[in-house]
C-alpha cells in the first residue's frame, strides 16, 4: 500500500443496512491482505460515543444548531484519535455515516444552510474527506419496516423530514458522481455487497493500493 490509506464512507437512511454492508466490506477489505479500521458517527471514540448517546437519546428538543456543533465536536474527535492516524499508517478507513450525513440530515433535512455545513465540516476534519462513498438508497416507509426495537430521537422525525434527507442523499451524489456511488437498496444485502465490492476493488487498484489491472 502507498503511504497515505484510503477512506471509504457509507451513508443511507434510517434502515437502510449500512452496518450489513460495513462489516461484509471490512471482511473483504482484509480478504485483500490490507489492514482495515471501521468507526462510525457520531461516535468512533470514547468520548464521541458520550456525544452521540446526548444526541440521539436526550428527552428535550436540541436546536439545529446545537446538535450540528454536537456533530462536528464528535466528528473532530474521530478523525484526529481515529480516522487521520489509520489513514497515515496506510490503512483502508471505512466509516458509518461521516460529513454526507451532515449535509443531508441538518442541510437539506433541517434546512440550514449547505454552504456554511460545508465550511464548517472542512474546518471539523481538516479536509480529511472520503475517496469513496457508498449510499444506500430505499424508500423511507421500508427503511423503517426493517427497525426494531425503541427508536432514538433522530429516527421519531415525521416522515417528511427524513423524505427531505433521502432527496439530500441522491442530490448530493448528483454533484459528486465521481466519488458517490448509490446503491439500490431494495436488493438482498448479498446483492449489495457484491456491488459494492466490485466498486471497492476498482478504486483500490485505481489508487495502487492493490495489484490489478487498471481500467
Amino acid at each position: 500500500m502507498g503511504r497515505f490509506g484510503f477512506f471509504v464512507t457509507i451513508e443511507g437512511i434510517e434502515g437502510s443496512g449500512k452496518s450489513t454492508l460495513l462489516y461484509g466490506l471490512k471482511e473483504f477489505v482484509e480478504s485483500l491482505g490490507l489492514s482495515v479500521v471501521i468507526t462510525r458517527e457520531p461516535g468512533g471514540t470514547v468520548f464521541a460515543e458520550n456525544i452521540r448517546e446526548l444526541i440521539l437519546h436526550h428527552d428535550d428538543n436540541i436546536d439545529p444548531w446545537t446538535e450540528v456543533f454536537l456533530l462536528l465536536a464528535a466528528r473532530r474527535e474521530n478523525v484526529t484519535k481515529v480516522i487521520l492516524p489509520a489513514l497515515r499508517e496506510g490503512k483502508v478507513v471505512i466509516s458509518d455515516r461521516y460529513t454526507d450525513s451532515t449535509l443531508a440530515y441538518q442541510g437539506y433535512g433541517r434546512g440550514l444552510p449547505l454552504k456554511k455545513l460545508s465550511m464548517l465540516n472542512k474546518m471539523a476534519t481538516s479536509k480529511i474527506f472520503p475517496r469513496l462513498t457508498f449510499i444506500i438508497d430505499l424508500p423511507v416507509e421500508r427503511g423503517f419496516r426493517r427497525k426494531s426495537g425503541s427508536l432514538d430521537r433522530i429516527e421519531k422525525e415525521e416522515l417528511e423530514f427524513h423524505e427531505r434527507v433521502r432527496e439530500g442523499y441522491l442530490q448530493l451524489a448528483r454533484k459528486a458522481k465521481k466519488r458517490i456511488k448509490v446503491l439500490d437498496g431494495t436488493k438482498s444485502p448479498e446483492e449489495l455487497l457484491e456491488e459494492a465490492k466490485e466498486i471497492l476493488k476498482k478504486a483500490l487498484i485505481e489508487k495502487g493500493k492493490i495489484k490489478g489491472e487498471k481500467p
